[in-house]
């Protein structure tokens, strides 16, 4: 790819739905994909699509300053934010006896680390002509799960800093998009997913299937494309028709 081509920072792309949405992107972006601790996933993703690999922990300051470095010096812009890195409660703990620690482990690297790296990229894309901010939440953010209570807490901030980053921003040039994706086939969910499998066959999802990390890089793929760009502040639901609330 030449300098003039676009770039993209993927935080959580060595796996999952960030790992989709960096391959997506390759296709047209210089990707720049973070991961935590798998550099064997990591390296995997570099090998395959030649994406910009960086360590970071998203909750840590001096970690997101040291991203956006990496950006400034090497590419020397920002188009696309994609906030995707997130974590789920190391155990499901009812929410009268989860712990402090776990709230805050979980706030610290779902709401609070996106919410300042975007503070951040997009006073990078400010010095550019525009860019494009993808929160990518949960439709936790809205649905109660009561043994991980500081997930769903976690993604209803994060909905709220998207619409949030989308007025302020929404002048300067800069798109701000919510992506909501539903019970997804990833790591996180793989221990109960055959439990999912059998609610989305009973009714629980309207398409009667759980998603697959492609559908939401699909919904990326979009906003990168800028065929949202008169939308900012939307949010797409990426969850099989779930939000649709059917009885």
């Amino acid at each position: 790819m030449t300098n003039n081509q676009p770039v993209a920072v993927v935080t959580g792309a060595s796996r999952g739905i960030g790992r989709a949405v960096a391959l997506e992107l390759a296709r047209t972006h210089r990707v720049v994909g973070t991961y935590r601790g798998n550099l064997v996933a990591a390296e995997s993703l570099r090998a395959e699509c030649g994406a910009r690999i960086a360590q970071m922990d998203v909750g840590v300051r001096a970690d997101r300053e040291s991203l956006l470095r990496i950006v400034r010096e090497e590419f020397g812009r920002l188009d696309l934010l994609v906030n995707n890195a997130g974590m789920a409660p190391r155990q499901r703990n009812d929410i009268l006896v989860a712990t402090e620690e776990s709230f805050d482990e979980v706030l610290r690297t779902n709401l609070r680390g996106p919410y300042f790296l975007t503070q951040g990229a997009a006073k990078l894309m400010l010095e550019g002509e525009a860019g494009r901010i993808v929160f990518v939440t949960s439709i936790s953010a809205y649905t109660a799960s009561t043994s991980r209570g500081e997930y769903c807490v976690s993604k209803a901030g994060l909905s709220m800093a998207a619409q949030l980053y989308a007025s302020r921003l929404a002048g300067e040039g800069i798109g701000v998009f919510e992506i909501r994706p539903g019970i997804i086939e990833t790591d996180m969910v793989a221990p109960v997913v055959k439990h999912y499998r059998r609610l989305a066959a009973e009714g629980l999802l309207p398409q009667g299937r759980l998603g697959r990390p492609d559908d939401v890089a699909r919904a990326v793929r979009a906003i990168a494309d800028g065929l949202l760009d008169y939308s900012s502040g939307q949010v797409l639901d990426v969850d099989g028709g779930f939000h649709t609330r059917t009885l």
